[in-house]
């Protein structure tokens, strides 16, 4: 994970780009348990969603699975290029965004306390493998 990405427990991360915005995608662990996503499902625009909706599916060649968003807020693009080449979120998952949220700047403030910087989530990967 990137320094400043926030993991959830769902295996998504999210990413304060500004005061109000996120970045939001899949880890690492959650693409490799995939294997090679083949499709994206994304929602449109303006969507409001809370912490821990499914706000679309990902699939693989082996399984399909929610994404979850591990902030509340308003979508404000999907990043579409994912619909020809799905498999940028394997290739490199901490730079590929999956949606972009506007976000309360103390909500957010709020919930990224219930979320793992990276290494505690190295730490809770660990325990998980355990």
């Amino acid at each position: 994970m990137l320094e400043n990405q926030y993991a959830a427990t769902t295996h998504q991360w999210v990413q304060p780009i500004s005061e109000n915005e996120v970045w939001v995608g899949i880890t690492d662990p959650a693409q490799e348990a995939l294997g090679d996503v083949v499709y994206i499902e994304l929602p449109d625009a303006g969507k409001v969603v809370n912490a821990g909706d499914s706000i679309g599916q990902i699939e693989s060649v082996k399984a399909a699975s929610d994404i979850r968003s591990p902030v509340s807020g308003r979508l404000l693009a999907c990043n579409l290029a994912l619909e020809e080449t799905p498999e940028q979120v394997n290739e490199a998952p901490y730079q590929t965004w999956v949606y972009h949220l506007s976000v309360d700047p103390a909500q957010l403030q709020q919930e990224l306390q219930a979320l793992m910087a990276p290494a505690a989530y190295a730490r809770w990967l660990e325990q998980q493998d355990a």
